[in-house]
């Protein structure tokens, strides 16, 4: 079949058809060379979301670099797509050759958020490639996943050839060389068994999980002699003199994200109990201010884009954070370009950043106490007072800001319904002090407050507890509800469907893979978008699979149990995990890293300064 012949014929009938075209600026098309090894990466969502994620554009970038390897975009395609190229029995294909998926060497998944996994299974059948790792043949692509969710690899186990732990830039390109020159003498098997020695490399086949009458792992099984015992992630331990991409492809079509990107540094010192980033991603590593603005420069010359964001877990933690912002802004003003400051602190500084570069029209001003009152700070380690958030809201509203978006969880472990009360008592105080301090704007004053569902995530302190069940969530909801019913306040909360969901496949083994697979049997697709989300067939899915979701969602886990991603070494202690569980217990709060060693064990696999820091040379 002429994929591009075909194509032009579907083109004429979907919406947004350059969401299939390819050809963007920027883009790289290898000549079809055979002696090139052709690899996909695939953003298991539609282009606009794929194309504004920036590790996209890192391991395009740098898997292109080498003459001998390809990469190549795939992106789901929309469901108006996806309908005719079924009826037209027109195979899933790359952007830039418009190569079937089934003729690629390896295809990459990034893992970003449980509630994609099915559009996994879906580009795979698309693409004419068995879903199941034990169905396919030595024709087939050698299938690669890598991303936070890879942190618990076991539940994409029956679909994953290769995991990649950690970061990507080397070890994505060392599997893909290994892959190019392995000849035509080395099998499927013999090639994975000569990879899975590479740190950062677990393969899921050499590994069999035993379970007990109780339902948890009673073992781990090594079944490859060359197979580690554990897999420490893959670390880039200089980002400085690592490739960054400034000519990043430039989409024909609006994206969610449509600007510049610059990583300022990879890590967090601050170590909040709940969040996986900030353990995973251990030990902060900062590029230099100058390699920064030179890295921006050049981006923005390539590019055309009118908007510069600097990307970090969080922007000000950065050790020059004042002379880069100052710098930034001067760059930014020269050439009339805006510069968005993401994931902020709200101290002083960062406020008189906030009101120069919006100086003329002040977009919505976002905030994440994360909960309701201290105590529940203290247990999810924040690391920010009461005085902090009115001090912040306070200086918010004197600069001229009338929108401000609040982020907390609900479900917390610890969790009482005084905290709950908590969330309202901060929404009307911010809207007394518009009161008091806005005078003739506090009519057109609104605050937001939305409202996420704890999540137990793998390798962190709370990995052990369980999630609030679903009828105690609606219970939460409904009386959050009623408490945040007030005049310029908007309360948005996510469903609780969605997040059970999230955690069967965040603590999930290798059994929920079943569930997935019929999830998607059954039709279930695009499930992190509310408008394509069945739960009715998730629940039949539940129902035939014989899956309880409770005992992988809601259950307390023991120290002592074996949990499905002990394979995996993050880097970070058990016995830190465990030290920071107990700590929450009794409220107590650990310093961020910055100010002095906390002992979280990263020491133990790549140089950490006492701080927590890296900075490159």
């Amino acid at each position: 079949m002429n994929i591009k012949k075909e194509l032009d014929k579907l083109l004429k009938l979907v919406e947004k058809p350059a969401r299939y075209i390819g050809d963007e600026i920027n883009s790289t098309v290898k000549p079809m060379d055979k002696d090139v090894l052709r690899f996909g990466f695939a953003f298991p969502d539609t282009y606009e979301i794929g194309m504004s994620y920036m590790g996209l554009q890192i391991l395009y970038h740098n898997v292109n670099l080498h003459q001998e390897l390809a990469c190549e975009r795939v992106f789901a395609p929309a469901l108006d797509m996806e309908a005719l190229m079924r009826e037209r029995q027109v195979p899933l294909f790359t952007l830039e050759n418009k190569i079937p998926l089934k003729n690629l060497d390896a295809l990459g998944f990034t893992l970003q958020y449980e509630m994609s996994f099915t559009n996994i299974l879906n580009i795979l059948n698309l693409g004419g490639i068995p879903v199941r790792a034990a169905e396919r043949d030595e024709d087939s692509p050698i299938i690669i996943m890598g991303g936070p969710c890879a942190y618990n690899p076991e539940p994409l186990a029956l679909i994953a050839d290769v995991v990649l732990i950690g970061d990507g830039e080397e070890i994505l390109v060392e599997v893909l060389k290994r892959l190019k020159n392995k000849g035509s003498s080395m099998d499927r098997k013999s090639f994975l068994r000569s990879i899975c020695g590479l740190q950062g490399v677990y393969v899921p086949s050499f590994y069999e999980h035993h379970y007990g009458e109780d339902g948890t792992i009673s073992k781990i099984e090594k079944l490859e002699p060359t197979a580690p015992e554990q897999v420490l992630r893959a670390i880039v331990r200089d980002i400085n003199n690592v490739d960054f991409p400034t000519d990043t492809i430039v989409p024909f079509i609006d994206t969610v994200h449509d600007r510049a990107v610059v990583e300022t540094f990879r890590g967090c010192t601050r170590g909040c109990r709940f969040c996986q980033a900030g353990m995973i991603y251990r030990p902060v590593r900062e590029r230099t201010k100058e390699r920064v603005m030179e890295l921006a420069e050049k981006q923005l010359k390539s590019t055309g884009h009118e908007e510069l964001s600097l990307l970090s877990l969080a922007t000000n933690d950065y050790s020059q954070f004042e002379e880069l912002t100052t710098d930034m802004m001067k760059m930014c003003s020269s050439c009339n370009v805006s510069l968005s400051l993401p994931s902020l602190r709200l101290d002083s500084f960062s406020f008189k950043v906030l009101n120069e570069i919006q100086k003329y029209k002040k977009s919505g001003l976002t905030f994440a106490p994360e909960a309701g009152t201290q105590r529940l700070r203290d247990i999810i380690n924040k690391g920010i007072t009461e005085k902090d958030i009115y001090d912040a809201m306070s200086q918010a509203i004197e600069l001229g800001w009338n929108n401000i978006k609040l982020y907390f969880m609900d479900g917390l472990p610890g969790e009482t319904y005084e905290d709950l009360d908590g969330i309202a008592i901060i929404a009307r105080k911010i809207v007394e002090l518009s009161k008091a301090l806005a005078g003739n704007r506090a009519g057109r004053f609104n605050v937001t407050v939305s409202v996420s569902n704890f999540v137990p995530k793998a390798h962190t302190p709370f990995q052990w507890f369980g999630q609030d069940d679903k009828e105690t969530l609606h219970k939460k909801h409904n009386y959050l509800v009623e408490r945040l019913y007030m005049k310029h306040v908007t309360f948005n909360y996510h469903e609780s469907d969605t997040s059970m969901l999230e955690a069967v496949f965040a603590r999930g083994d290798r059994r929920v893979g079943e569930l997935l697979i019929r999830a998607y049997e059954l039709g279930c697709k695009f499930d992190a978008w509310t408008e394509t989300f069945h739960f009715d067939l998730w629940q039949k899915a539940l129902e035939e699979t014989g899956i309880d979701p409770t005992f992988y969602a809601n259950r307390q886990r023991s120290y002592d149990e074996i949990l499905p991603w002990a394979t995996i070494n993050a880097g970070v202690s058990t016995d830190f995990l465990k030290s920071e569980n107990e700590k929450a217990k009794k409220a107590i709060t650990t310093q961020d890293c910055r100010r002095g060693c906390v002992g979280c064990g990263i020491n133990k696999y790549t140089k950490c300064s006492m701080g927590g820091v890296l900075s490159g040379n």
